[in-house]
């Protein structure tokens, strides 16, 4: 009997292992098991930046449209990644219709949009609404709250927004985009005292030839592009080149593992390079 058990417990944790390599987490967030099929779709066919998993300030949120380590404390997302096709891209007009998340755990606040009026900030999608424009179900996703961060308006609407439109021209062109976009440090709360405002918002993108390869499809001569800019007003105007960096450098300064399951050589080379 121990030695059955000693099995069932070992697969058990070879059945995790893989789900976080390849994202079958269809069943980890009620509500998500409609889109079964879709759940995963490549969104972290490059890693879990920070091992996201049951802790409330690291919790891995799992949705059709893209994944995300949500922070309970800050009331914000801490990452968001997804994988982004010519396929996810269409003519859905944007829903606006921001909403709280009903998958968080019972007894976890539910941010709503209300908590941002007056706020001076700009509910700021990390998986963006146009990147999921091929449908309605797919756009409304989107404006779940667990995806927003406040972000300055000329932050959001400047180069941010100019380096989203530029990640789907490439898409348009023939690749396909793994990414990867959150905020670090913090320059304080909402004006209601319940969501943290990060100080910086940063993004890493990973271009790839079609093909649903994941880390396989990752080579020398990847493109990769890695930005931080600050959260501040005032830049609206300025490119997004400007604040490009090294993904290397962004580990740094958010303690996260990007590339994860890329190999490590390959990881340093590119890793370093801007």
């Amino acid at each position: 009997m121990k030695l059955l058990r000693s099995r069932w417990a070992f697969l058990a944790i070879v059945l995790i292992s893989v789900c976080l390599l390849t994202g079958c987490f269809w069943w980890w967030n009620r509500g998500d098991d409609t889109s079964a099929v879709r759940s995963t779709e490549g969104h972290l066919a490059l890693g879990n930046p920070s091992n996201a998993n049951r802790d409330e300030n690291n919790y891995l949120l799992l949705k059709p449209q893209y994944i995300s380590s949500y922070n309970n404390t800050k009331h914000i997302p801490n990452w968001v990644s997804w994988k982004l096709t010519v396929k996810d891209i269409g003519t859905v007009p944007r829903r606006n219709d921001f909403t709280q998340d009903e998958t968080l755990p019972k007894g976890w606040l539910r941010v709503k949009s209300a908590d941002y009026s007056g706020s001076g900030y700009d509910r700021g999608h990390m998986c963006p609404a146009a990147d999921r424009s091929a449908n309605v179900e797919d756009n409304t996703a989107t404006f779940i709250l667990t995806n927003i961060i406040p972000q300055a308006g000329d932050n959001n609407q400047g180069p941010w927004a100019r380096l989203e439109d530029y990640t789907r021209d490439q898409v348009k062109l023939g690749q396909e985009a793994y990414v990867v976009s959150g905020g670090y440090g913090q320059k304080g709360v909402l004006s209601k005292g319940k969501v943290a405002i990060p100080a910086h918002t940063w993004k890493v993108i990973v271009f790839a030839e079609p093909g649903n390869k994941g880390a396989a499809s990752v080579t020398e001569k990847t493109k990769i592009i890695a930005v931080d800019l600050p959260n501040d007003e005032g830049i609206k105007q300025n490119k997004w080149q400007q604040y490009q960096t090294t993904v290397r450098d962004l580990e740094q300064k958010t303690g996260y593992d990007f590339l994860s399951t890329v190999p490590k050589e390959l990881q340093d080379k590119l890793e370093t390079k801007q």
